[in-house]
């Protein structure tokens, strides 16, 4: 479709010789957001963030050309697409000590006991998400499934390189700077379920 083929901010063949943070090489912040979904937030966060870069990631091509609708070269000079599934594998993609922070919306849940082992939080991902990120940087979760951020923070508690900053680690009410409500967030909250969001750093 001409929505990809006309867009740079597209990432097609990712070259394996040169990690991902090397995309901007301009000295910029980087950003990661995991499951651009339809392209909320990687369409309007950067714009409040001229000065840092940012890349998201999304495997559904559906998603993907949702997310370039939003795009724009004059508005989004700072940000990457990447087609690809994130999971423990993530410290093969960048640099060690190379992102300064993460943003995951609404990841999949897999609600059923049996596909657990499925979900994206589990100790492997936080130990290669760890190797990538720099002291100080922090991981911003929202989920409306309130099973999964219980399982979350256990993952969370019990790993040595996160500490959570929030007097709770899950609040209902996001209070940071500069939040962008995606579609989803919305449609769920209409549903009445409240989302519940999380908020780590990097020891």
């Amino acid at each position: 479709m001409k929505v990809i083929s006309d867009r740079d901010f597209f990432i097609r063949d990712l070259d394996d010789d040169m990690p991902l943070n090397k995309l901007f090489n301009d000295g910029k912040d980087l950003y990661i957001e995991i499951g651009s979904g339809k392209g909320e937030f990687i369409s309007q966060y950067p714009q409040k963030h001229p000065n840092w870069n940012f890349i998201g990631f999304e495997l559904s091509e559906k998603r993907i050309i949702n997310c370039l609708k939003k795009l724009s070269p004059e508005d989004n000079p700072n940000v990457r697409l990447v087609k690809r599934a994130i999971d423990d594998t993530i410290d093969q993609l960048f640099e060690k000590a190379s992102v300064n922070g993460v943003f995951i919306q609404h990841p999949d849940p897999w609600p059923k006991r049996r596909h657990h082992r499925r979900r994206l939080f589990q100790t492997a991902f936080l130990d290669s998400l760890a190797k990538i990120l720099k002291p100080k940087a922090k991981v911003q979760i929202a989920t409306d499934h309130k099973d999964y951020a219980l399982w979350i923070v256990d993952i969370f508690s019990n790993h040595k390189e996160f500490v959570s900053l929030q007097d709770t680690p899950i609040q209902n009410d996001y209070n940071l700077e500069d939040h962008v409500v995606t579609w989803f967030e919305q449609e769920q909250r209409r549903l009445g379920f409240e989302p519940n969001f999380m908020l780590y750093e990097r020891i």
